[in-house]
């Protein structure tokens, strides 16, 4: 798997693509436009509160693992996290590489997930914005190794506009630049995109180097409550943990136990 980033990013510019000829950019601005909007709360407001400072994640599967829950629903696990202790839930809808889906978020809000909730996808493109909105996200993602400054910059204010948080994810002292974005949310994944290789000690690394007063996440990689007590010595106030969690039988109680060993 030399460089995994590189095929999901030229697949989604083609998914993109297609996504557009079946429902123009256009008409989902309209929807919007008719619509009664309901600001949903942001990470970045939920961590201050959190005794946890954990952001769930449902995935079911990943390019590296293969499937790791094909099973999960939507409409049970996210509430689940949200029952026993999450402050946020971060939602895979990526279909081709993560088996995930848009619809998966609309479910997880009709089962009565009122946490924010992350559009977690390789977004490069203003187009799926106005999905993650429509989809009931209060937050989307945005990866540096995907899209160069400018084109950063000018979806993080299409987020802003349509009244949706970002969090700005890097992985390595390069993309340390993308931080003087102003982002709500700054995420040091701790997992190399291009070769799927996972290495904690690169939220220790970077944290010093981001601003003073952000609001860290620290992702992927993070199975022990140990290292979750070092993190937030170490400064960051949010953590991202999904497989540690779909991997077992009921993802819920996982993550209820694995917050009582924090």
């Amino acid at each position: 798997m030399a460089d995994i980033l590189e095929e999901i990013v030229a697949w989604k510019r083609r998914e993109v693509e297609i996504m557009k000829e079946m429902q123009p950019t256009q008409k989902l601005q309209r929807i919007i436009e008719e619509q009664t909007y309901y600001k949903r709360p942001p990470i970045a407001d939920a961590l201050k509160t959190s005794q946890s400072g954990i952001i769930a994640e449902f995935k079911r599967k990943s390019p590296s693992l293969g499937w790791i829950n094909e099973d999960a629903k939507p409409d049970n696990i996210p509430f689940s996290y949200q029952q026993n202790g999450a402050a946020a839930v971060s939602i895979l809808t990526d279909n081709r590489y993560f088996g995930g889906d848009d619809s998966f978020i609309k479910e997880a809000r009709m089962s009565g997930v009122r946490i924010p909730v992350l559009y977690k996808n390789f977004i490069i493109d203003e187009h799926q914005l106005y999905q993650a909105r429509l989809s009931g996200a209060s937050t989307v993602l945005l990866i540096a190794a995907c899209l160069d400054l400018h084109e950063c910059k000018r979806l993080l204010y299409t987020a802003h506009s349509l009244g949706l948080e970002v969090l700005l994810e890097m992985h390595d002292e390069d993309e340390l630049e993308y931080a003087e974005l102003g982002p709500d949310l700054y995420g040091i994944n701790n997992r190399h995109l291009g070769s799927f290789q996972t290495d904690v000690e690169t939220s220790f690394r970077l944290c010093e180097q981001l601003p003073d007063n952000a609001v860290k996440i620290s992702e992927s990689g993070i199975s022990n409550p140990e290292t979750v007590r070092q993190l937030r010595e170490a400064g960051f106030e949010g953590f991202l943990i999904g497989e540690a969690f779909m991997k077992t039988e009921d993802p819920g109680l996982a993550l209820a136990d694995f917050i009582a060993k924090i």
